[in-house]
């Protein structure tokens, strides 16, 4: 491990604390651990890499804390939970959370998940292809080099997850991607079935960021029955 990644896990079962405390330091990891929501936000700073955030959990729950923790970071952020429901999961995304297990979990599926999302954001965003260039479609400039975006000349906050999906639309432009094109891509993992919902969430809360009208979007078209593509 080049660096040392430090994880916040906030969790108000101190059980499944100390064992991802165990589990995630035998792995290299600094681990700070959070016993509530409102915990979870005080303890975010400039060295938290990435959160582990349970969503039922007092003072405030995983959907608020991590709404707030939005405004402090885009570290990436995998719930925990017991829930199991696809809104719950679409919830989850839309309020900006990369990644979503249920409990309970493997010990080598969580740290497999941990050390993907890690991937994607600091090894990826930091070695892409198209480094020191500017892409520019209409109003819209993504800055590949800084790894922000500007629609109008007003930055426009993305999370790791919606800035790849655009980079990714943005780089092939008039090339339709399907979800599992998409997902592959992104996420860098096989895809399955429920991934689709993934995408779509994630294409709604993107096109909510850049568009003026997202029913209308300008820049990011969808292709019926075939996906998306930017033109």
């Amino acid at each position: 491990m080049d660096r040392k990644y430090t994880i916040l896990v906030a969790d108000d079962t101190a059980e499944i604390r100390e064992v991802l405390k165990v589990l995630l330091e035998s792995e290299g990891y600094n681990v700070v651990e959070a016993v509530d929501g409102q915990d979870a936000i005080d303890k975010v700073d400039e060295n938290t890499s990435l959160i582990i955030l349970d969503i039922m959990m007092p003072v405030k729950d995983g959907y608020k804390a991590c709404t707030e923790i939005r405004e402090k970071t885009m570290a990436p952020i995998l719930f925990l939970t017991a829930k199991t429901e696809d809104q719950d999961k679409t919830m989850g995304f839309c309020l900006g959370g990369d990644d979503y297990m249920v409990k309970p979990f493997s010990f080598s599926e969580i740290v497999a998940r941990v050390r993907a999302l890690l991937r994607r954001y600091y090894v990826y965003r930091n070695n892409e292809e198209e480094s020191g260039k500017l892409i520019k479609i209409g109003d819209l400039v993504i800055d590949t080099d800084k790894n922000n975006v500007t629609v109008g000349g007003n930055e426009v906050i993305l999370t790791d997850i919606e800035y790849n999906i655009l980079l990714l639309l943005a780089s092939n432009r008039k090339k339709i991607f399907t979800n599992e094109n998409i997902y592959e891509s992104v996420w860098n993992e096989m895809y399955v079935y429920s991934a689709s919902n993934t995408v779509t969430v994630h294409i709604r809360k993107l096109r909510s960021k850049i568009e003026k009208d997202p029913q209308n979007p300008r820049y990011i078209k969808t292709v019926w029955g075939r996906g998306y593509r930017i033109e």
